[in-house]
């Protein structure tokens, strides 16, 4: 299941750089759970094409990845988002003796990183 979640979110950030008939068997083969035999039908190429397809796309993908580690760094961003929105949720949890500037600054810093978090 990992892989699949891999080579989906590689996808997403690289699939422009694989031809067309790549990231469709791939988009099939990953997000849609088509088998081989299902994507060859679909696409009118061999069953072994497609392999050879998502085979090429899978190393293409994961040498963009290597070489420019979007996906890493968007890992990394996202938890660190999700860090800050805990901290900062805990300490508008126990605001009480906190000023209202201060509760509108930590309310303020979860908008932002929620934000962020929904356009990642």
């Amino acid at each position: 299941m990992a892989k699949n979640l891999q080579f989906s979110c590689l996808l997403d950030i690289y699939g422009q750089l694989l031809t067309e008939k790549q990231r469709d068997a791939v988009e099939l083969y990953y997000n849609e759970d088509l088998s081989l035999s299902e994507i060859s039908e679909h696409l009118g190429i061999t069953r072994q094409g497609v392999r050879d397809s998502i085979k090429r796309a899978e190393n293409l993908l994961l040498d963009c990845e290597e070489k420019m580690g979007l996906a890493a760094r968007f890992g990394r961003v996202q938890h660190g988002l999700e860090a800050i929105l805990a901290s900062a949720n805990t300490l508008l949890g126990d605001s009480s003796g906190y000023s209202r500037k201060t509760v509108q600054g930590i309310e303020q810093i979860i908008n932002l990183a929620k934000d962020l978090n929904n356009h990642l």
